[in-house]
């Protein structure tokens, strides 16, 4: 009898959940100033893995609308966009750009709870490394072109 009613408290709760507001509103969509990138893969390799946070081309999955995950799951694109968004690009990103490379390297990015939901988000050894050269090259070209305007 006592399961049954945790079970019934779980599934009420679970139900209260759906009604508080955070993680239902979406951060604005626009696209903003992107770098100029040094090679189209360089924007495929950071939209696939990098894009969803560290952008405002954010895709928003189904399970994204559920809470508790919508409150994970916008919690960590306020958190990534804050940190680093190449969709507000400046010339003063460089090394924020530059710090992005060495989490890649390192494996603190993507974060592991992001790959678990995109597993195309995974990159290979070459993929990183590719990233990161296009990533430093980006910055380069993106503040030589802001200096001579």
């Amino acid at each position: 009898m006592r399961r049954r009613w945790i079970f019934v408290a779980g599934i009420v709760l679970f139900a209260a959940m759906q009604f508080v507001p955070y993680g239902h509103r979406r951060a604005s969509s626009n696209v903003g100033m992107e770098p100029n990138w040094d090679s189209a893969r360089t924007r495929e390799l950071f939209f696939r893995a990098c894009g969803d946070c560290h952008s405002n081309e954010t895709r928003w999955p189904w399970y994204s609308q559920v809470a508790p995950v919508s409150w994970f799951t916008l919690w960590h694109v306020k958190e990534g966009r804050q940190q680093f968004n190449m969709s507000a690009w400046t010339s003063s990103m460089a090394d924020d750009a530059h710090e992005a490379g060495h989490q890649i390297r390192n494996g603190k990015m993507p974060l592991r709870s992001y790959l678990l939901g995109h597993p195309e988000a995974r990159l290979t050894a070459g993929e990183k490394d590719e990233l990161i050269r296009g990533l430093q090259a980006t910055v380069v070209a993106s503040s030589s072109d802001i200096q001579t305007d």
